[in-house]
C-alpha cells in the first residue's frame, strides 16, 4: 500500500510500472460576478503534463451533471466506471495531482476512498512542484488500458445536509469550515449568505499549502490547525466540497479515525433559507 502522500522523486521513479496510472485532477476557478466559474484544466494538461498521465475531468466525466449542485456525486459504480475508463482497477496504484494547490487531487482522493478504494497518493506540490524542479513535461495522449474497478462504498466518509444539520446541536461531531477565513467571518459574501454554519470552526484550505512550493506544510503546522480529538467525528465543509476534501484528506494523513465530507456544502445549505447561518462579530 502506498502513503498517502508522494514526492515527486517517488513518482519519477515509479513512472512507467505496469500497475501505476496517473492522473492530472486540474480546474481551475474565476469569480465573476455570478460566483466562481468552473474551467476544466484539459487545455492545461493538453499544453504539459506529467509523462503517462490521463486527465480526470471533474467537470464533466466523475460527477452527477444531472444536480443542480456542482461536482455532485454520482453514483459509487457509475465513478467506479468512469475511473476504469482511465486505466484504475482494483490492482493499480493512482497517484493524483493538480495544478491547484492540490484540492481537486484531493478530492478525487476522496472519492476512490469513498467507494473503498484505498492505494491512490497525491503528488505532494502537484504539477507546481514538479515543473520547479525541471522534471520532464510530455503533450502526448497515453494509451489507456481499461481497468476493472468495484465499487464498495463507505457511506460514513460523505455526510448530507441532514446529518450537519444534527451535528449543529449534538456537541460530539466536529465541523470544519474549510473557506477563507474572510468568508467564514462573514465578511466577504461569496455564496449568497454570509458566514459560517454554527459551530463550525475555520481551518482554510489555502493554510495546509506553502504558496512558493505548492507542497503540503509540515506535520507540525499542519497538526496546529486541527486541534481535535483524532477520534472523534469531523464532518468538512467548503463551497462545493473541493476545498473541505484537501482539510478532510489533511485529517486523514494525521491519523483521524471518522472523517467526512459535506459534498454538496454551502451550495446546498445556503439555498435552504432555514438553514442557519452565523458570523463573527
Amino acid at each position: 500500500m502506498m502513503e498517502k502522500l508522494v514526492t515527486t522523486q517517488w513518482l519519477a521513479d515509479a513512472l512507467g510500472a505496469d500497475d501505476l496510472v496517473v492522473l492530472d485532477c486540474t480546474i481551475f476557478l474565476t469569480m465573476t460576478d455570478k460566483g466562481y466559474a468552473s474551467q476544466s484544466g484539459r487545455d492545461n494538461w493538453a499544453a504539459g503534463h506529467i509523462p503517462g498521465a490521463g486527465f480526470a475531468d471533474l467537470n464533466e466525466d466523475l460527477v452527477d451533471t444531472t444536480s443542480p449542485h456542482r461536482y455532485a456525486l454520482p453514483a459509487p459504480q457509475y465513478f467506479a466506471d468512469a475511473m476504469a475508463n482511465l486505466g484504475v482497477s482494483d490492482t493499480s496504484r493512482v497517484v493524483l495531482y493538480d495544478d491547484n494547490r492540490s484540492m481537486w487531487a484531493a478530492r478525487v482522493w476522496w472519492m476512490l476512498r469513498w467507494i473503498g478504494f484505498d492505494n491512490a497518493a497525491i503528488l505532494d506540490g502537484g504539477l507546481m512542484a514538479w515543473k520547479a524542479e525541471g522534471r520532464e513535461l510530455s503533450t502526448d495522449t497515453p494509451a489507456v488500458t481499461q481497468g476493472s474497478l468495484r465499487a464498495e462504498a463507505r457511506p460514513r466518509v460523505i455526510a448530507d445536509k441532514a446529518e450537519v444539520l444534527a451535528a449543529i446541536d449534538d456537541g460530539s461531531t466536529c465541523l470544519i469550515d474549510a473557506l477563507p477565513s474572510a468568508s467564514f467571518n462573514g465578511e466577504a459574501n461569496i455564496y449568497g449568505r454570509p458566514g459560517h454554519i454554527p459551530g463550525a470552526t475555520n481551518a482554510s484550505a489555502a493554510a495546509l499549502v506553502d504558496s512558493e512550493t505548492g507542497k503540503y506544510r509540515d506535520l507540525e503546522s499542519l497538526r496546529s490547525l486541527f486541534p481535535h480529538d483524532t477520534g472523534a467525528r469531523a464532518i468538512h465543509y467548503c463551497g462545493g466540497g473541493i476545498a473541505a476534501s484537501s482539510t478532510a484528506f489533511v485529517q486523514t494523513l494525521l491519523g483521524f479515525d471518522d472523517v467526512a465530507v459535506y459534498t454538496a456544502s454551502l451550495q446546498e445549505w445556503v439555498a435552504d433559507p432555514d438553514a442557519p447561518m452565523a458570523t463573527v462579530s
